[in-house]
């Protein structure tokens, strides 16, 4: 059990998503994330197993590479369809209940602001390690980022921001939000977006990485 697991970890890290894909080229052949997860389930390995002791651990390594600037977003988009495709075969068993997520995170980018790589690299992190992701996609508005976090009690909202002209609007969506509850958490990041930004608007977390994103839900889960 113990070496399928890490044969599943090691395909996330790496991007070998099926035995039909090509890359990694070292692994060409060989069964992926989405054959090794079937597998590993017919063998009597529980979903939740198969998510910590598999998945997150592959996805902890490449966020740890990706602060490291030991590999890129194209390597980490690579290690999140390859965690996705595992995903597909663990779903069930978590809508069922049968299976738990470690929490909910809600994540958008911010009102006036299109942009959506950065959110989306936070959220495949995010959802590898162990978390249900509701993304609320681009230009969202405080309305809307509100209205979500009242659908799932004890969720952290995640909101990004690339343009300097749309920290702005995260400062008024921020305040809005402690307003309407102040037991809101709500984490920010982004290119231009700094601590002392962060602590300017009140927002309870900023981090630069994804790996950041998920040691602070890691730190509010336990």
């Amino acid at each position: 059990m113990n070496e399928l697991l890490e044969q599943i970890a090691a395909c996330v890290e790496f991007g070998k998503i099926n035995k039909p894909s090509s890359y990694p080229p070292n692994m060409k052949g060989q069964d992926g994330a989405d054959e090794l997860a079937k597998q590993a389930l017919e063998e009597g390995v529980t979903p939740g197993d198969i998510l910590k002791f598999g998945l997150m651990v592959g996805m902890e390594k490449v966020g740890l590479k990706f602060r490291e600037n030991k590999v890129f977003v194209p390597q980490v988009l690579m290690s999140a369809k390859a965690m996705s495709g595992a995903m597909e075969h663990l779903k069930p068993f978590f809508t069922s209940g049968e299976a738990e997520r470690k929490g909910i995170f809600v994540i958008g980018t911010v009102e006036g602001d299109l942009h959506d790589i950065g959110k989306n690299l936070v959220a495949m992190m995010v959802e590898g390690n162990g978390y249900e992701v509701i993304d609320l996609g681009v230009d969202v508005k405080a309305e809307k980022f509100i209205e979500t976090a009242e659908m799932y009690p004890g969720c952290v909202i995640g909101i990004s921001a690339l343009l300097t002209t749309t920290m702005s609007n995260m400062k008024s969506i921020v305040a809005k939000i402690k307003v309407h509850n102040p037991d809101f958490k709500v984490c920010i990041g982004g290119a231009p977006v700094t601590q002392d930004f962060s602590d300017k608007i009140g927002a309870d977390s900023y981090k630069a990485d994804p790996q950041g994103v998920v040691e602070f839900l890691n730190s509010i889960a336990c």
